[in-house]
């Protein structure tokens, strides 16, 4: 016999159920971040009020809004093995700017390499081997070899827990490598962005579809 209007169906049993406060999923490993995926990869480059630069990868981030052009990143937590903070969030507190890369499939290996947890005044860059790009409008440098490259002026920090905080930044100018716009479309699958899954593992975007929304009268 089917539910009627309004009707919810008892599914226990069936859907596997935890409380995140408890942490009880019996698993053996946590899968709150496989389940939030894919995540776009916001690759952060900033300065220390000292010039001296780093870079680093994000991956709880994403587009806040359009129109004005804000994006939003979350640091969160030490250096793994350190009581030190992360230096993108301590940067960024200095000198009010940052530009987020994003990463394309070629820089997949360049991007992990910068995601160790090095001492400050490390230079991600050279570690990686990538180049430093002067940007337009901030101090900060951007991936010469990314894709596309977003420069931000702070807009705000919100402490969401005492480990964790949420940025978010005005895009004030976006660098555009010409070779990934085809008849005025930024062609995504030219680069194939890496994405953020669960545990180690990543993803990416080599292939898209299209949908018109509904038209409602």
């Amino acid at each position: 016999m089917g539910l009627s209007h309004g009707q919810i169906k008892d599914i226990s049993g069936v859907i596997m159920f935890y409380e995140t406060d408890k942490n009880d999923h019996g698993l053996k490993y946590n899968p709150i971040k496989a389940i939030i995926s894919p995540r776009p990869i916001g690759w952060i480059s900033t300065i220390d009020a000292n010039g001296k630069p780093n870079l680093a990868p994000y991956s709880f981030f994403n587009g806040v809004s359009a129109a004005p052009p804000i994006i939003g990143f979350a640091p969160t937590g030490n250096k793994i093995g350190s009581d030190e903070g992360k230096d993108t969030l301590r940067n960024i507190k200095e000198t009010g700017e940052f530009c987020v890369n994003i990463v394309s499939y070629e820089l997949r290996d360049a991007m992990n390499i910068s995601s160790g947890s090095y001492a400050h005044g490390v230079d991600e860059f050279e570690l990686a081997g990538l180049t430093k790009a002067k940007s337009n409008l901030i101090a900060a440098p951007y991936v010469a070899e990314s894709p596309v490259a977003l420069e931000c002026k702070l807009h705000s920090i919100t402490d969401v827990t005492d480990t964790c905080a949420w940025v978010m930044g005005h895009v004030v100018g976006i660098h555009i490598d010409e070779k990934h716009i085809k008849n005025g479309i930024l062609d995504v699958t030219s680069y194939r962005p890496v994405a953020r899954l669960g545990y180690k593992d990543y993803s990416v975007v080599d292939e898209v579809f299209e949908l018109e929304r509904p038209k409602v009268k």
